[in-house]
């Protein structure tokens, strides 16, 4: 039996108390970067902010409805919610709109769409969840391994399609669900070295990079000739690192599109282009930078009011926070970030059932993944790939999807004393 009194007991409040102050902020800020003087209220449903305030209701609604359901509905109906998902990112490749070059939307009418993709994060997780918890399972088995990679690529296959590399390298972050359920640091350790060899590749000579790549690894093995292991893995190591390093220009070139290249291209300074593709970056930099400490005042951001930041109430939603409430204001959004992933990953560590931790880990490293890149995005330390902030950007779908990645974690929390699932 369970030992809740009423579908609110033991309901993590603090949580919920910070995702209101997110959408809130999000709701206001929305309003400042699509503001005009013929629409003034913040409920005109003409308006992004209008729409924004319903389907902040609307959420509220989902979040109801979820605390109300039973805590073992989302373990056991995981499958059926993954391939739901699954089928609408193969539909809207059919009949999806095409928005900014992504065919990524289903067209619901009355100007309003659905993105598929957005919910495939919260499916992934649950799925992800329900088998790692499963019994005789362990990451460190190679069968256990490549299922649950295969639960992770799946999706990131059917989203690339559309073609949607912002929502793909989302499902990039869930590597750390695996690392805290015992993935060897190593896979770590070879996607920050992977990442590193990619970055040199493109600064530096390639010959010049195998010479050092060469050196460092035959210095670390002449000090290290008497552990036989270690010398083959680095051998190992060395061969698949000169392998990478001669293919990353190839497929850099072959393989990404131009103005993904470019992007990338702007943020290494291997080229400046401040009229072109590097406009929103730099457009967003002089918004934030102009805030200064305290910031230019609500609906007095000179960058916002006439639109110099494009995207600016759904990528660039950063931008108008930082230009109308400065860095104090910046800081405050940054820190409730912070709080609420500390939070998180708290109510993910006081769980007694595998799949309730689990599940938090995921909440906490997509939430994670989508602050630091949009964030680091706004101020052109990472390129321009598409994502929301979370809460705050303008979009139904982004805003259900997180509402019901967090509310369906407080539900499993709020019944961690209860019955097992």
């Amino acid at each position: 039996m369970s030992s809740q009194r009423s579908p609110f007991f033991n309901v993590d409040w603090l949580t919920i108390l910070i995702y209101l102050a997110l959408c809130t902020i999000g709701w206001f800020n929305i309003h400042a970067a699509v503001y005009d003087e013929e629409h003034r209220s913040l409920v005109d449903l003409s308006t992004q902010y209008g729409k924004q305030f319903i389907y902040i209701l609307s959420s509220l609604l989902i979040a109801l409805i979820i605390l109300l359901l039973d805590a073992r509905f989302f373990s056991a109906l995981a499958p059926p919610f993954y391939v739901v998902t699954m089928l609408l990112l193969i539909l809207v490749l059919v009949i999806g709109r095409n928005v900014g070059g992504n065919q990524a939307w289903i067209p619901l009418g009355g100007g309003f769409r659905l993105q598929p993709s957005e919910f495939a994060k919260f499916t992934t997780c649950l799925l992800l969840a329900r088998y790692l918890s499963g019994t005789n399972i362990s990451i460190s088995d190679p069968q256990s391994f490549f299922t649950a990679a295969g639960i992770i690529l799946f999706p990131m296959i059917l989203i690339i399609l559309q073609p949607d590399a912002g929502s793909t390298l989302v499902f990039c972050s869930l590597i750390f669900v695996l690392y805290r359920e015992g993935l060897s640091p190593y896979f770590l350790i070879f996607i920050a070295l992977s990442i590193t060899l990619f970055v040199l590749a493109l600064l530096m000579n390639q010959w010049y990079l195998v010479g050092g790549v060469t050196l460092l690894t035959g210095l670390l093995v002449f000090f290290n000739l008497r552990n036989r292991k270690f010398v083959t893995n680095m051998v190992v190591g060395l061969v698949l690192s000169l392998v990478f390093i001669f293919a990353i220009k190839p497929i850099y070139y072959n393989v990404l599109k131009t103005h993904q290249r470019a992007r990338i291209d702007e943020i290494l300074g291997i080229t400046t282009d401040l009229k072109g593709i590097g406009y929103n970056v730099n457009q967003s930099k002089i918004a934030i930078g102009s805030g200064q400490l305290w910031g230019k005042g609500y609906l007095q951001g000179t960058q916002t009011k006439y639109s110099f930041v494009p995207e600016q109430s759904t990528d660039f939603i950063f931008c108008t926070i930082g230009e109308e409430w400065g860095f104090a204001g910046s800081l405050v959004v940054l820190g409730l970030y912070l709080f609420l992933l500390l939070r998180v990953i708290k109510i993910a560590e006081r769980q007694h059932m595998p799949f309730s931790r689990i599940y938090g880990y995921g909440v906490a490293s997509i939430i994670f993944f989508h602050v630091v890149i949009n964030i680091a995005m706004t101020i052109g330390l990472m390129p321009v790939i598409g994502i929301p902030l979370p809460f705050i950007s303008y979009g139904g779908s982004s805003l259900w999807s997180f509402t019901i990645l967090v509310f369906i974690l407080l539900k499993l929390d709020s019944n961690r004393t209860g019955y097992s699932y």
